[in-house]
């Protein structure tokens, strides 16, 4: 079978994306698509997106990690599927799409998307946790997938690897992990992040749905104001703005590039689906 795909990045966040609208895409092959998603052996990416037909709103996006698991949102992700599907005449350039995270609404102004997140919810602030090196303070915010967040002294020479996988399967955040983020306080209204995402199993050059968790965790504790300028590893900045509440935040947002890379044709060998 015959796949169109297309290539996209976020910030250096990569994604396979794919219109689904007909239902064929064999996304219950895991071992093919960490196959497709290999870099030495496949095309490489960080995630795989689908288009799929809607309940409601203009189409719905899937999600799956380069391991093959399904996850409920991905910010950066999010926003070059917004992107692409504007391009290919699904939805507005104000639209309304699914996620298992809830209904998400994007604008799309050429190669820039504004995104507008799920409430963020299971607020964790002020918290310590026991790692090998000793007890560090950290917060934790689901913001359509779960982060902690974690200042940091030494950004740059952090190992994000090492302590981002002993965070991803602490006890403390069992059965299903969390995504780390490292942060350093730029400004009264930047950060610079390094994080660890769970399904990749390594540091990414970006991740939309942990930049928003960074600037949420960093405004709840006083060291930013929104408007918050994210530098992330890749060295493109998003900009996560929100209003503070007693309980947590609304109408947050998550601004930034969504780019093509190239499209092609994946060749799936097994029967089609359906």
């Amino acid at each position: 079978m015959k796949i169109p795909f297309f290539k996209m990045h976020g910030a250096g966040n990569d994604f396979i994306l794919v219109d689904d609208r007909a239902l064929r895409f064999p996304a219950g092959d895991t071992a093919w698509l960490a196959r497709i998603s290999s870099r030495r052996t496949g095309i490489g990416c960080e995630g795989v997106i689908l288009i799929q037909p809607p309940a409601t709103g203009n189409f719905r996006m899937r999600f799956f990690n380069p391991d093959g698991s399904e996850v409920d949102m991905c910010g950066n992700g999010a926003r070059c599927i917004a992107r692409l599907a504007h391009e290919l005449g699904v939805a507005p350039a104000h639209m309304s799409f699914e996620t298992p995270a809830g209904t998400l609404q994007a604008d799309v102004d050429h190669n820039q998307v504004r995104l507008q997140m799920t409430a963020p919810k299971d607020w964790r602030l002020n918290q310590r946790l026991k790692m090998k090196e000793g007890e560090r303070e950290y917060g934790f915010v689901n913001s359509g997938v779960p982060h902690v967040v974690m200042p940091i002294t030494n950004l740059d020479a952090w190992n994000v690897k090492q302590t981002g996988a002993e965070i991803r399967y602490h006890s403390d955040f069992a059965p299903k992990g969390t995504n780390a983020n490292f942060i350093a306080i730029t400004g009264p209204d930047s950060l610079r992040v390094r994080t660890y995402e769970r399904g990749v199993e390594d540091e990414t050059l970006a991740c939309g749905t942990g930049m928003v968790a960074c600037g949420l965790v960093a405004g709840k504790m006083g060291w930013v104001k929104p408007p918050v300028r994210i530098t992330c590893a890749s060295g493109d900045v998003l900009i996560v703005d929100y209003i503070l509440t007693a309980g947590g935040a609304e109408k947050v947002t998550l601004l930034g590039p969504a780019e093509h890379v190239f499209q092609g044709i994946l060749d799936y060998p097994g029967p089609t689906p359906g």
